[in-house]
């Protein structure tokens, strides 16, 4: 019976309850800012990007590592510098691991003390979002020494996230490729790998440039301002050089303590022009009086001479000594490299980058295991493909053909012809409902087949098979074999 007196406490209880619906239901779906939603073509053109480089992985011998989303929080903090642990996202506790009254308690207080004022302690979080894999790849390859072959290669495809400040090419969440060699010291593995970084770019159709440099020589750029212990300020700032210039460069040096004289040393060493040989042997004669200079330069050197040796000589790409190139983690010791597209087109930061680290897992208890590794940004990549409009147009769809269902005896035929076309390997799929022919039509359009397949009368009772190229318009009666030719 319907509640009609205003008066009535049901009556406002049932008021109160379609308000609560109402405004439940009209709630706006969102996502995080920094994260994005993939429809199934851009889930496509990602696939394509990562099994690219998947086959050229395969190709170098490295095998394939997945790790958890999340780490100990003390795995990750203080591999990154300072700018980079404020980046780390941290995963509140929610006390359902307490297993008795006084943890829940002392988890309540701490909360108590998180809401005043900023504070963390391990019983408010102890754990986070992976901000890179190479953190997490060290921290593996400790925990299974002893069932690994040294040198142990391997790559990794999965998303890892950072709290920084979303803007073009930079989100929150993004996945992250890696490739990394432990347990050798040789520079053929930095060769190796900017081959990998060569063949890559050169399947994609990417014009790259590969920075190349050597922490070893911004250590000489602390020893020739005087203050070695400045290293890593020196490098913070250069490694920003692309994005506020040098004089931006130069006030945060200044504002990090670094004197005058200081600045110029660091402004005549960037200022080396010439080729990767020419600048070299400046560098060479600046820093002559530098161990760890000296060091670097030998290193870049050889691994360039390596490079050479392996490198295919159809690519048209670069590879450019450029010892502002800094890396801002902590973890390097050796070569880095950073790979920016040339395009004059893209405006993108670098879309790749690594180097060696000589004693990574050594932060976990396991001395004297260097490596080496480089990652492509995926999502940069990504978006740097789609500005140029480099994907393969059949991603777009996924399926080459469509079937139209006539109904009927036709359905059946058309059956027929589908389980034909996949046992060829050719992707394609059937309208399921036997509805209005334009209805049909308008789904295969949106969709972007390159074909459609019309199954009807006549083409039934003569067991052929009408052909539509969606992009032409053009329409034609042929055999199925002769279809399955021509879809291939």
């Amino acid at each position: 019976m319907p509640i009609t007196n205003k008066n009535n406490t049901d009556y406002h209880q049932l008021r109160a309850l379609l308000r609560t619906l109402q405004n439940t239901t009209m709630q706006k779906p969102s996502i995080p800012q920094g994260t994005r939603d993939f429809s199934p073509a851009e889930v496509r053109k990602r696939q394509y990007i990562l099994g690219t480089l998947r086959t050229i992985f395969e190709l170098y011998g490295f095998q394939p590592l997945e790790t958890p989303s999340m780490e100990y929080l003390t795995t990750l903090t203080g591999k990154y510098g300072e700018e980079g642990d404020r980046l780390i996202f941290k995963i509140l506790n929610n006390g359902l691991h307490e297993k008795n009254e006084a943890g829940k308690a002392k988890l309540n207080e701490e909360w108590n003390t998180l809401l005043s004022k900023p504070y963390s302690t391990p019983a408010v979080t102890e754990r986070a979002l992976r901000y890179d894999l190479t953190i997490p790849f060290a921290r593996y390859v400790v925990m299974h020494q002893n069932d690994l072959a040294f040198p142990f290669r391997r790559y990794q495809m999965q998303p890892v996230w950072r709290a920084d400040r979303p803007q073009k090419g930079r989100y929150r969440e993004f996945w992250q490729c890696d490739a990394d060699v432990v347990g050798s010291v040789s520079l053929i593995n930095e060769a190796e790998l900017l081959c990998i970084y060569q063949g890559a770019f050169q399947q994609l159709l990417l014009p790259v440039c590969i920075k190349i440099n050597s922490r070893k020589l911004l250590a000489a750029l602390s020893e020739l301002c005087g203050m070695p212990e400045k290293m890593m300020d020196i490098t913070i700032a250069l490694d920003k050089l692309d994005k506020i210039g040098w004089v931006g460069v130069a006030n945060e040096l200044k504002e990090r303590g670094i004197a005058e004289e200081g600045i110029w040393q660091i402004e005549r060493v960037i200022n080396v022009t010439g080729n990767n040989e020419e600048k070299l042997a400046a560098y060479t004669d600046i820093m002559q009086h530098s161990p760890s200079g000296i060091a670097g330069i030998n290193e870049i050197s050889k691994t360039l001479a390596y490079y050479q040796s392996l490198a295919s000589a159809e690519w048209q790409g670069q590879i450019m000594v450029d010892i502002s190139l800094a890396r801002g983690l902590n973890y390097y010791t050796g070569v880095i490299v950073e790979v920016v597209c040339t395009h004059p087109k893209v405006k993108m930061g670098s879309i790749g980058g690594g180097g060696r680290y000589d004693d990574l897992t050594g932060l976990f208890g396991l001395k004297g295991l260097s490596g080496v590794g480089v990652s492509f940004g995926i999502d940069r990549i990504y978006d740097v493909i789609e500005e140029l409009n480099l994907f393969p147009e059949q991603l777009a769809t996924g399926s080459v053909a469509m079937l139209v269902n006539f109904g009927g005896d036709n359905e059946l035929y058309a059956l027929q012809l589908l389980r034909q076309l996949r046992t060829a390997g050719i992707a394609a799929e059937l309208f399921p409902d036997s509805v209005k022919f334009d209805k049909q039509m308008k789904y295969a359009n949106k969709r972007g087949f390159a074909y459609v397949l019309l199954p009807g009368d006549e083409e039934r009772e003569k067991g052929l098979i009408s052909m539509k190229n969606y992009a032409t318009g053009e329409q034609k009666m042929v055999s199925i074999d002769d279809c399955v030719t021509q879809l291939k």
